[in-house]
């Protein structure tokens, strides 16, 4: 299953809103880390990514995720997933990311 990525900028948050549908795996990992790098160069800000129509990533999802984040973070910024479904919550929660990321968290919630 392919993935696609839908993203906007809210001005006055200063968030990027991205929408992810489908699978990351090894095969498209590197294209989302790409377009979401791409969204921080152009406007950096916090990214927060609702993943309510992501059904699957795998350790290579994870990775590209975790230097997106090292990115996020270099500018002061963070990323907030949302709507994670549990399955997908579960892998974040296995590997301690749940630390890293803020799951189901929103900016002002800090």
């Amino acid at each position: 299953m392919q993935l696609i990525i839908d993203s906007s900028f809210d001005e006055q948050n200063n968030n990027w809103l991205v929408v992810m549908k489908g699978e990351i795996d090894l095969f498209n990992s590197n294209d989302m880390k790409s377009k979401l790098l791409a969204l921080l160069e152009d406007k950096p800000a916090n990214l927060i990514i609702n993943c309510e129509n992501l059904d699957y990533i795998d350790s290579t999802a994870l990775g590209a995720l975790v230097n997106v984040s090292k990115n996020t973070k270099g500018y002061g910024f963070d990323i907030f997933l949302k709507n994670v479904k549990p399955n997908i919550e579960k892998l974040f929660r296995i590997t301690n990311l749940d630390k890293v990321f803020k799951l189901e968290g929103d900016p002002g919630e800090q």
